[in-house]
């Protein structure tokens, strides 16, 4: 039961806190207090107001939001999240809009398992479903899923990447968004040997750490600094008795997201501090920028120990992706052997998790590959976020992505109607 004890005082920490904003709020909104009107009151409130439920994002699901599309009839379309493949770590599903003919690009947009819910890609699910059929990863809580489910690392990931990809048919277009990147080349080189013919169409890889000594980053220094003994006896804890999963080792998402606030401490306390005043104000609504952008980002899921720990060792330390020495189930995946898959790199000049250099390096383990079915962008201006779900994203990236994918599409290979790869074709 070693480390229950914490993982169950991180949560009543964040009980406690959710506690204390709720009775704070409570005590100053208290009616009889209008009568005598004091500052201190209204920023009591205002404080109870935003720290109550800044910790109760921290244990919520988010949900996809996405509930009508309007189409070139003029019409709201109901659109139904379909369970495509249900296994225990995580579904493959499918934004279906009711009502619409079927679009003719198939993606598969495949979301980090990083400490988020997939949620955090809905406005790239909104941007894509204009005109795609849009699927994606959507990966479980690890705290709620029963150990009788076994083990998943890195090599479970990139075989739940494979049967996803069996199961929606060869004139696929995969996007990868950072973390998945290096997996979901793996994937695509496992199917070009063992099952071409469930091989994607194209694969775009955003932000994602290929070869991460490329561009050192803050991220990429962690990795190098401490062991992996180090590692597991300071993060990895078993979950408590009040979830399903009680006695998973995982590393936990309180833990992850102290991390991820470590990293912007001073951004993110204005952020805190601003909202502050203007709850006291009266200024802020459910729906409020930062609102919209904090109930997202608090909300966080535990990771299975053995697939961050395998992350950390096999994609940082060892680099076994960036020296195409990556194994599944004792099989060697040759990043060589993948020549029919278009393959398109896509980074931020800004991006400070996964720098420019560490994404493109997949183009040089295409040996097989012919130039002409490379490309690549580096998006002036734009950190992590922005090249997957901001304004580069909408005005810039989503363009080139769309027509990589209808270059590169095997229908219009089989109509003898592909055209050239993007003009800025990597070399």
């Amino acid at each position: 039961m070693r480390y229950m004890m914490t993982y169950d005082l991180m949560e009543t920490a964040r009980n406690t806190n959710q506690w204390l904003g709720a009775t704070a709020r409570s005590m100053a909104s208290y009616p009889m207090f209008s009568a005598m009107p004091n500052p201190a009151l209204d920023w009591m409130a205002a404080w109870g107001e935003v720290t109550e439920r800044t910790f109760e994002r921290m244990a919520a699901r988010p949900d996809w939001g996405i509930r009508t599309f309007t189409c070139d009839d003029g019409k709201d379309h109901l659109v139904d999240i379909e369970t495509v493949v249900e296994r225990p770590f995580g579904d493959l599903i499918h934004f279906k809009v009711t009502g619409r003919a079927e679009q003719p690009r198939k993606v598969l947009l495949v979301a980090p398992m990083s400490g988020h819910y997939a949620t955090l890609l809905r406005s790239t699910v909104q941007s894509l479903i204009v005109n795609c059929e849009v699927y994606v990863t959507d990966w479980h809580n690890a705290r709620d899923i029963p150990v009788s489910a076994g083990k998943f690392d890195i090599e479970d990931y990139t075989l739940y990447l494979v049967d996803f990809l069996r199961e929606m048919g060869p004139d696929t277009h995969v996007v990868a968004v950072c973390q998945p990147v290096p997996l979901a080349l793996a994937a695509t080189a496992y199917l070009a040997e063992q099952d071409p013919a469930a091989q994607p169409s194209s694969l775009t890889l955003i932000g994602g750490p290929v070869d991460p000594d490329a561009a050192p980053t803050e991220v990429t220094d962690f990795g190098r600094r401490v062991t992996m003994g180090q590692l597991e006896k300071s993060v990895i804890q078993r979950v408590g008795f009040k979830y399903p999963g009680v006695g998973r080792l995982v590393y936990p998402g309180l833990l992850q997201l102290s991390s991820f606030i470590s990293m912007n401490t001073e951004r993110h306390s204005k952020a805190f501090t601003d909202q502050i005043q203007r709850a006291a104000k009266g200024e802020t609504s459910d729906h409020d920028a930062h609102n919209r952008f904090y109930d997202e980002y608090l909300a966080v899921m535990d990771m299975p120990a053995e697939f961050y720990l395998s992350t950390v060792e096999r994609i940082f330390k060892t680099r076994e992706i960036a020296l195409n020495e990556f194994s599944i189930d004792g099989h060697k995946v040759d990043f060589g052997k993948i020549t029919d898959v278009a393959v398109k790199t896509v980074e931020g000049a800004n991006d400070d998790i996964s720098a420019p250099g560490q994404c493109i390096a997949a183009l040089d383990l295409c040996t097989g590959l012919d130039d002409s079915r490379k490309a690549s962008h580096v998006e002036p201006g734009a950190g992590h976020y922005g090249i997957f779900a901001g304004r580069s994203w909408r005005n810039n990236i989503r363009p080139l992505v769309i027509d990589f994918m209808d270059a590169n599409s095997r229908k219009s290979k089989a109509k003898g109607k592909r055209k050239a790869a993007n003009k800025n074709t990597a070399a």
